[in-house]
């Protein structure tokens, strides 16, 4: 099999592989990969190491294999070994893996698309410009951009939030971006993850060097922390943010946050970081109508250089319910579909493979873990929702546990009413009908709603 041959078939099984894993997953195994050789129905894959090579093979080999024999039905078997060991195979195929490890310069998976300042750990690939403005993030772009020649007196902290995929953490490492390119680099920025900052308290912690973690967030100028609400039940982590973060804001120094939910949501979060968190400016992104899915989904494609038909593109709109990062997942994959299948891309073949993708919660959810997570999410015990109270604390989370048992499992009413403290199926239909119109027009139930949506998903789907 020739060189180009060999790219190329690599090309269409990376192309398969990404749709399916995180795009650091994606770098971190498959950079310098590459099919080394295919013959007699035996492809062989090069990795660089022994790590990526176990990996792969153990993780991956599946999708792999099966992306093979959907291209080729005469491929039987893969086999993986490391690059440097490609001298057993012929001359030619020795050449293909180092002269092109993972791809000719105009097939190749752009792994170097991605470059991560270390300095910042931002990554430039999201500005300003490239994000796209809507009904339902336009707050929050304002706010951004209304800090950009305030550093540290307006809009300190800056919390956005909002549900997965919607654009927060492209908003927030786009306006670290902005800040840095503003101020020519004299202005100190740096993006880090909730989980990667908790890492690095329990890192210092094991190893007696705390004052160095202290020393390294607080000599900068821009702190930028995404998914907070992953440090809330943390002691350790929540003390050390809580000092960092009163240390910076001591400074005029600028703190932005993101999360999935509003401050006061965020359940056991310690009382004085919510103050901290509520002091500033809170400001959320919902999920986007119609005419931003169809901008962003557009954009998309002239950044891909595809193009699907009119009618396609609203198919894949109306269809996705949730962010962009859904949207580009869906988009990826009928890409695939067009350009590696080299199928034409109808709408009746678009609502095929976007049912593959789209999942909604699975109807074997027992009851209980729907109010259960309802409980949790709004740290209302259970039995205050099975109870006859009328306190608005508690009326919400139950008319929104009604709606949901009646949503995800179509629930009758007098079940669902048996179910939540035997009441009668009148007051059940009442509180899902109420629950179902309010959502057209209050962002805040909905995103309430889609957040606990998304919790199920996590776990049971």
């Amino acid at each position: 099999m020739s060189t180009m041959d060999c790219n190329e078939l690599w090309q269409k099984v990376l192309g398969e592989v990404e749709l399916q894993i995180s795009r650091p997953n994606f770098i971190t195994w498959f950079k310098n990969s590459s099919i080394l050789e295919k013959k007699d129905g035996t492809v062989t894959i090069g990795l660089p190491n022994n790590f990526a090579r176990e990996w792969v093979e153990n993780k991956y080999h599946n999708t792999i294999f099966g992306t093979l024999r959907t291209i080729d039905s005469g491929i039987r078997k893969v086999e993986y070994i490391l690059t440097k060991d490609s001298a057993k195979l012929s001359s030619n195929t020795k050449k293909t893996s180092s002269t092109q490890p993972y791809g000719d310069s105009s097939s190749q998976m752009m792994f170097n698309e991605i470059i991560i300042d270390p300095n910042t750990n931002l990554n430039p690939h999201h500005t300003m410009n490239s994000f796209i403005v809507g009904s339902s993030n336009e707050m929050a772009y304002a706010a951004a951009t209304g800090i950009l020649k305030e550093i540290g007196t307006k809009y300190n902290p800056l919390f956005i939030y909002g549900g997965v995929g919607v654009g927060k953490t492209h908003l927030m490492q786009a306006l670290g971006n902005e800040i840095v390119k503003l101020y020519h680099g004299k202005v100190r920025a740096r993006y880090i993850t909730s989980e990667k900052f908790m890492n690095e308290v329990i890192w210092g912690m094991k190893n007696k060097r705390m004052e160095s973690v202290k020393e390294k967030y607080r000599a900068i100028d821009v702190l930028i922390i995404d998914d907070i609400q992953f440090i809330a039940g943390k002691a350790r982590t929540e003390e050390e943010f809580f000092h960092t973060f009163n240390a910076l804001y001591e400074e005029r120094k600028q703190i932005i946050i993101s999360s999935d939910r509003s401050p006061k949501f965020i359940p056991v979060l310690e009382e004085r970081l919510r103050s901290r968190f509520e002091g500033g400016m809170i400001v959320d992104i919902g999920y986007p109508d119609f005419e931003l899915k169809a901008a962003v989904l557009r954009a998309k494609l002239a950044e891909k250089k595809a193009d699907l038909s009119d009618e396609v593109i609203a198919e894949i709109v109306n269809k996705v319910k949730k962010g962009f990062r859904e949207l580009e997942g869906i988009l990826n994959r009928i890409l695939f579909y067009q350009q590696v299948k080299n199928l034409i891309i109808t709408p009746k073949l678009a609502e095929q493979i976007i049912a593959e993708v789209i999942k909604t919660p699975q109807k074997n959810i027992h009851p209980d873990v729907i109010i259960q997570t309802v409980s949790d999410f709004f740290e209302v015990p259970t039995a205050d929702i099975m109870s006859h109270s009328r306190k608005q604390q508690v009326v919400e989370p139950r008319q929104i546990a009604i709606y949901l048992l009646r949503d995800i499992l179509d629930l009758s009413y007098p079940f669902i009413g048996e179910k939540l403290g035997k009441r009668d199926h009148t007051t059940v239909l009442y509180a899902y009908e109420k629950i179902s119109q309010e959502m057209t027009r209050n962002q805040t139930l909905n995103q309430k709603i889609l957040s606990i949506k998304e919790i199920l998903n996590k776990a049971y789907v």
